[in-house]
């Protein structure tokens, strides 16, 4: 006999602690897939490290996050949000004392998988627990949060880790960069114990291994070549590695529908919104990883700027996103639809707009173009995110949060992929704007399925 107990009813709640909680724990997560950048070449200085090591300890995190996001997800589904959460946190918060304690290229490159491991653990998490724990006004300030945090955090990474590295802490030299997260990260984890809700575990559903083996499988042999690829000049392992994961990706959909269990439910699928707000997250991440990496290099090649000064020039991009993501609810709901439409338009004209500022170096320019893509991606990001959470079932939420923030994730991995290779092979900085023009007006059409169908009223308060 099989046991197939309802799970608990989500918790309410109006404390905004717990929110505090789970959001600075994501902060630390997206802050550490770009603060290393900043330190790798002390890094390789002071451990010796070889060009393919140290693209290991820059990528490893990322490779192990990408790779187990659904995993992470599907566990906080069986055995609850906060217990994966602080299990997760736990795991981040030791493997980071590790790295900053690491006396080898070996260990350093072992303790940023372990660490991508508890990041990939706890993050999926907290858009669950955001979805079972808030609802109407309250949950849409938590997207808009979350969304701030997404994006200030990977922006606080390049200055942050300028910062940390510069300073040279007692002689530290780049070990701060990993240290900083351990005191943080222990005070979160009692808070954590104390504060969130308990939430109830979906032990009715099973685990599905083969389609988390499949899953992951095709998702490793997507990422580790678009992370590495690239560097190496795409050798035939590379390209061998994106062709076996779609296949891979072909197996995990046979799998899936022979499994009682799947990891995304068809049900989910089919929810009004799911899927285009899917594609437009993946999209608008996808632009923005590719701009903040294509930015970096010709703010610190071309234009000579340091790494902190390179940090400190996306900050209005950062600013601009965190303000209208804060401030996207004040706009009536019935143009929320639309206003992911337009503000992906708005993000294409700033795209547009750097190709000029950063091949003349016009900082004033460069400037206003950062606030307008900033203001572009938050006024689509955090509606998005609303639309496709919107009819999700509080027993789903595990599954359309590990959806939404793979797609959050690998969007970001595939724009360094792509618009990185674009610009470092054709040197061209008005060819990488125009590609990321492109890419992000594609995605409004994606957006354009929205605005067909006015969705009826979502089924659970």
């Amino acid at each position: 006999m099989t046991v197939t107990s309802a799970p608990a009813p989500a918790a309410r709640t109006s404390s905004p602690w717990p929110l505090t909680v789970i959001l600075a724990g994501q902060f630390m997560a997206v802050l550490d897939v770009s603060i290393v950048n900043v330190a790798s070449p002390v890094i390789r200085s002071d451990l010796g490290t070889s060009g393919s090591g140290l693209q290991m300890i820059v990528s490893g995190y990322t490779i192990a996050y990408a790779m187990l996001l659904v995993t992470g997800a599907r566990l906080g589904g069986r055995h609850g949000g906060r217990r994966l959460f602080l299990y997760g946190l736990a795991g981040f918060t030791a493997a980071s004392l590790a790295c900053g304690l690491a006396v080898s290229a070996g260990q350093l490159i072992a303790f940023r998988f372990l660490q991508g491991a508890g990041a990939a653990l706890m993050v999926p998490q907290v858009l669950s627990m955001i979805q079972t724990s808030f609802a109407g006004a309250a949950r849409a300030r938590a997207l808009g949060l979350y969304a701030a945090v997404v994006s200030g955090a990977a922006v606080a990474g390049q200055v942050l880790g300028g910062v940390l590295v510069s300073a040279d802490l007692f002689g530290s030299s780049w070990r701060p960069v990993f240290l900083v997260n351990v005191p943080i990260g222990v005070v979160l984890l009692v808070l954590g114990a104390r504060l969130l809700p308990a939430g109830g575990p979906s032990r009715h559903r099973a685990l599905d291994l083969p389609g988390l083996v499949t899953l992951s499988a095709a998702v490793g042999l997507l990422v580790v070549p678009l992370v590495l690829g690239h560097e190496r000049g795409w050798p035939l392992w590379s390209l061998a590695a994106l062709v076996a994961s779609a296949v891979m990706a072909g197996v995990f959909v046979l799998v899936e529908r022979r499994v009682a269990a799947p990891l995304v439910p068809v049900r989910v699928l089919r929810a009004p919104g799911t899927v285009p707000s899917a594609l437009v997250v993946f999209g608008t991440m996808t632009t923005y990883g590719g701009f903040l990496l294509a930015c970096a290099l010709h703010l610190q090649g071309p234009l000579g700027d340091d790494p902190l000064a390179a940090g400190l020039t996306f900050v209005p991009a950062a600013v601009g996103f965190t303000v209208v993501s804060l401030g996207w609810r004040r706009v009536p709901a019935r143009l929320h639809r639309w206003m992911i439409v337009v503000s992906l338009g708005v993000a294409g004209l700033g795209y547009l707009l750097l190709s000029p500022a950063l091949t003349a170096g016009n900082r004033p320019l460069l400037a206003a173009a950062f606030v307008v893509i900033g203001v572009g991606l938050g006024g689509a990001f955090s509606p998005t995110l609303s639309v496709g959470l919107a009819h999700a079932a509080p027993e789903d939420a595990p599954d359309v949060s590990g959806l939404f923030v793979m797609m959050t994730q690998l969007g970001q991995v595939v724009g360094v992929a792509t618009f990185g290779t674009l610009y470092l092979g054709s040197g061209s900085v008005a060819a990488t704007c125009l590609a990321l023009t492109g890419t992000i007006l594609l995605t409004g059409a994606c957006a354009l399925p929205l605005l067909r169908r006015r969705d009826p009223r979502p089924a659970t308060p």
